[in-house]
């Protein structure tokens, strides 16, 4: 999973990076590109488990 999730940041990464060269429509395409792996980073955050122990003081970090 950890693996998935970095791969998709390196992909946002590269895809919000504006390039001087770039059509409208390469624009747009790179937009929907960005939005949809947010998305999808998002929807992976929220399947997440984060687990606190029951019994005694919790120490995050």
């Amino acid at each position: 999973m950890d693996l998935i999730e970095t791969a998709l940041r390196g992909l946002a990464a590269s895809q919000s990076q504006e390039r001087p060269e770039e059509t409208a429509a390469s624009k747009v395409f790179r937009e929907s590109t960005l939005r949809s792996v947010q998305d999808l980073l998002g929807k992976l955050h929220d399947q997440k488990v984060f687990f606190r122990p029951k019994d005694g003081v919790y120490l995050g970090g």
